[in-house]
């Protein structure tokens, strides 16, 4: 007897969301081959036949008062979303993240009677717990990427699944920087990656700092070289006029894409808070983390913010296990130090050990647990 097509509605809002979306779909159709993807992703969702109805590059934005500039125009394409779904009403759908977007659309969906799954748990362990009451009316099931994400859900009634990081699945536990240096053609001395973010926004406000800060350790240590990996052709053409207009010569070389390559190869890593933070700590790779937002944002942020660390090797560990240098004290000279010092494995060691232990503990063949949960949900389960 053939299978009832399925058609699963997915919505992710950034690379990290595209990269679990691509991921849950191949292992949805292993399990279920007979299903319609549609909604909003990026290449990689894109590349597993998922109808693209919005570029997702539209939901890419950070910061509380960066949101305020594009909220009309973000209101109305959830608007459009949601009445799209309700005319065709998809078997489940899927937010990927993006809880500010995806959170008013699942409760939006549920209330006409569509079966929602968000998954990637909102910060809520964090700051702005109160919407742990917006979460319990939105989403039937909410699959959270790390352990420590499930206690508030189960204390609140709320249907969860810790199914582990696809990342720390993929990644192998002692990774070998060698071979990804020989393909990229890197020199012996030694080499720093700088991520300074894959969205715009992002590099507006962080691009220039790290250019200051190679500088700063260039002339600490003239044999260093930089490697950069640019998120797309925007995030590219806004750093090279950074670089421009920084005017001093750097033995920089930019990259399309090629994060993870990157990264694996560079002796450390200079890198914007976010999940860049655990794929450097899976790659079991020295790193200093910064970060910067607008005075406001940063001011409302400190206001509502419970817990002590942002980055998550830090926050998984529940200890400063890795610089964290955010607003005013994300200095050139400060992150230069911290960088330097990374790269001499100051403290290295005692961080492999709770690196290693961490990427243990979330290996639990991720997308593949979630697909599970997913068709259990809609009673199509192996």
């Amino acid at each position: 007897m053939a299978q009832r097509k399925l058609r699963i509605a997915l919505v992710a809002g950034e690379t990290s969301g595209d990269m679990l979306g691509a991921g849950l779909m191949r292992a949805l159709l292993e399990l279920y081959p007979n299903i319609e993807f549609e909604g909003i992703g990026g290449p990689r969702m894109a590349a597993e036949d998922c109808k693209t109805l919005y570029p997702m590059e539209r939901l890419a934005v950070t910061g509380l008062t960066e949101v305020l500039g594009r909220l009309r125009e973000l209101l109305g394409m959830r608007r459009q979303l949601a009445g799209y779904f309700i005319r065709r009403p998809p078997d489940v759908f899927i937010g990927i993240d993006a809880p500010d977007f995806n959170l008013g659309l699942e409760q939006r969906l549920r209330e006409a009677g569509i079966p929602v799954v968000h998954y990637v748990s909102p910060s809520v362990w964090a700051w702005r717990q109160y919407r742990v009451r917006k979460i319990a009316r939105s989403v039937d099931l909410m699959l959270t990427l790390f352990p420590f994400e499930t206690e508030i859900y189960r204390r609140h009634g709320i249907p969860v699944a810790c199914v582990g990081h696809p990342m720390a699945d993929e990644i192998d536990l002692q990774p070998d920087p060698r071979p990804a240096r020989e393909r990229l053609g890197l020199p012996d001395t030694p080499v720093i990656a700088l991520l300074p973010g894959s969205r715009e926004n992002e590099v507006r406000r962080l691009g220039p700092l790290m250019l200051q800060v190679a500088q700063w350790c260039l002339q600490q240590r003239p044999q260093l070289g930089f490697v950069a990996p640019m998120a797309g052709a925007g995030v590219r053409a806004l750093f090279e006029r950074q670089i421009a207009e920084q005017g001093n010569a750097l033995p920089l070389t930019l990259y399309d894409g090629n994060a993870r390559e990157l990264m694996r190869a560079a002796d450390a890593v200079l890198l914007a808070s976010g999940t860049a933070t655990l794929e450097a700590m899976l790659l079991k790779k020295p790193m200093v983390v910064c970060y910067r937002l607008s005075p406001l944002s940063f001011w409302l942020m400190r206001q509502l913010v419970k817990v002590e660390h942002v980055s998550l090797p830090n926050l998984l560990a529940g200890r400063a296990l890795v610089p964290e240098l955010l607003q005013r004290d994300a200095t050139p000279e400060n992150l230069g130090r911290a960088l330097l010092q990374a790269l001499d494995g100051v403290g290295q060691a005692e961080r492999l050990e709770h690196y290693r232990a961490i990427h243990r503990d979330l290996r639990k063949d991720a997308s593949r647990r979630a697909a599970e949960r997913v068709l259990g949900l809609i009673g199509r389960g192996p």
